[in-house]
């Protein structure tokens, strides 16, 4: 069982930067790939980055390519997302997620924090 709880969120103007963490309740390094999902009001949930157990390979959603960057510390059991050029559209609840798998998908995630929210205001 691996517990996962963000922290980070925040309100922040267009154009703007945040950075989110998430804390593991225990070892993740190179079981688990650790991911990013947002969900903004009346949308579903979506994919935003993930990164894999070694933290060699990373994955964005389109929508933020350029902008955000997902990291971990393998030794601290974190992972971050570091979110520069913030927009309207970003707003969202921002939750973390692990997963044995490297993927988008995100019924492939066992585990997930209750999430944090991001506000991106004009």
């Amino acid at each position: 069982q691996v517990q996962l709880a963000e922290s980070g969120g925040g309100l922040v103007q267009a154009g703007g930067s945040l950075r989110l963490s998430c804390a593991a309740s225990r070892r993740t390094a190179s079981t688990y790939t650790m991911a990013w999902f947002r969900q903004a009001p009346g949308k579903e949930r979506e994919f935003v980055a993930a990164v894999s157990g070694n933290g060699i390979s990373t994955r964005y959603a389109d929508s933020v390519k350029g902008r955000f960057t997902i990291s971990r510390d393998n030794a601290k059991n974190t992972v971050s997302l570091q979110m520069n050029s913030l927009r309207l559209e970003d707003t969202a609840v921002y939750s973390c997620a692990a997963g044995r798998r490297f993927e988008v998908v995100q019924r492939l995630y066992d585990y997930w924090g209750q999430g944090t929210q991001v506000t991106v205001s004009s």
